[in-house]
């Protein structure tokens, strides 16, 4: 059962908007583990600016790095 969880700066989506994200990730989970869209779940957390060095990079980016299939540019 995938899960996906979007961490990132707050942003004002529409509703269309988050709607087109949710079903473009939802389809690429599908097709790539051969699952329903059924079993697929997806979060979004806003995380402030000022946060994303030591609640994201830092736990999830540095130290996890063996776990990155893409790595960011910053």
């Amino acid at each position: 059962m995938p899960h996906v969880t979007i961490k990132h700066f707050p942003a004002s989506l529409t509703d269309a908007q988050e709607a087109d994200l949710v079903a473009a990730v939802t389809e690429a989970i599908r097709a790539a583990f051969g699952c329903s869209a059924e079993v697929v779940s997806i979060a979004t957390e806003e995380i402030p600016s000022e946060e994303w060095h030591s609640r994201v990079y830092v736990p999830e980016i540095l130290r996890r790095d063996h776990l990155l299939r893409k790595t960011p540019d910053y």
